[in-house]
C-alpha cells in the first residue's frame, strides 16, 4: 500500500465511528435509501459470491446482498464484520483474490479516493467471472453535489481533502481503456444538496448533473 493510500485512510481510520454514525442521522438515511434505490436494479440477477471494493462499515454491503469486502482502513471494517460480511484488509489495487472469484465488484464512492483508479478496475476486472458485472458509483465532479464536496475538502473536510472527483465521460473513458462496456447506467440525486434531502425517483441513464451515478460494465466472456 503506497503512503498517499494511508494518508486517504486516515481519516477513515480515526473518525469510522463518526463516519458510520452519519448513516443514522435523517439526512444520512435520505441520502443512503436514495443511492441504493439506484444501485440495487443494477445487480439484478446478479448472482454471487459479490464483492465490496472500499466496504468501510458495510452498510452499502448489507444492503445490496454483498457478501465480501475489501478495505485500506482496518477500523471500519470491525463494522462491516459485526453486520456480517467476509471483510479482508488490504489495497483495491491489488485485491487478495483469485482470478474468476466474483460475479459481481461494486465500488460506491471509492473511486475518488483511491490513488490509481485505472488499477482498481483492472483488479476489479481480473477478480471478476466471466460476464460478471463491474458496478462504479459517482458523485460527478461537474454536479452541484461534487462541487459541494470540493468545497468541503477545500474547507479541511477530513473525509473530503485529499478525494479526487470524475466526471461521467472520464468514467467511462476508463472502463473504455480497460476493454468492459457499460451496459446499464442509474441516476439519483437531482435535487440541489442541503442538510435536508428529500425522497425523490432514480433514473435510467447517466446524467451529468445528477449528484449520484451508477453504472454497469462486464467484460468479455472470452476474457482468460
Amino acid at each position: 500500500m503506497t503512503q498517499r493510500a494511508r494518508d486517504t485512510a486516515v481519516p477513515f481510520e480515526a473518525l469510522a465511528e463518526r463516519y458510520d454514525a452519519w448513516y443514522d442521522e435523517p439526512a444520512g438515511r435520505t441520502l443512503f435509501d436514495l443511492e441504493v434505490a439506484a444501485l440495487r436494479p443494477l445487480l439484478h440477477e446478479i448472482g454471487h459470491p459479490r464483492l465490496e471494493v472500499g466496504i468501510g462499515t458495510g452498510r452499502f454491503a448489507v444492503a445490496l446482498d454483498v457478501e465480501f469486502g475489501v478495505d485500506a482502513a482496518f477500523s471500519p471494517l470491525t463494522y462491516a464484520d459485526r453486520r456480517g460480511r467476509r471483510v479482508v484488509f488490504g489495497s483495491g489495487e491489488q485485491l487478495p483474490f483469485v482470478a474468476h472469484a466474483f460475479r459481481a465488484v461494486v465500488l460506491v464512492a471509492t473511486l475518488c479516493f483511491v490513488e490509481d483508479p485505472r488499477a482498481i478496475v483492472r483488479a476489479a476486472r481480473r477478480v471478476l467471472r466471466p460476464g460478471g458485472r463491474l458496478i462504479i458509483a459517482i458523485v460527478p465532479r461537474t454536479s452541484t453535489w461534487g462541487q459541494r464536496y470540493q468545497t468541503m475538502g477545500q474547507a479541511g473536510n477530513p473525509f473530503y481533502r485529499d478525494a479526487h472527483f470524475y466526471t461521467v465521460d472520464e468514467l467511462a473513458g476508463l472502463l473504455a481503456e480497460e476493454g468492459l462496456t457499460i451496459v446499464d447506467r442509474r441516476s439519483t440525486l437531482f435535487q440541489p444538496p442541503s442538510d435536508e434531502p428529500y425522497v425523490e425517483v432514480a433514473q435510467d441513464g447517466a446524467m451529468e448533473d445528477a449528484g449520484f451515478v451508477a453504472v454497469a460494465a462486464v467484460a468479455p466472456s472470452t476474457d482468460s
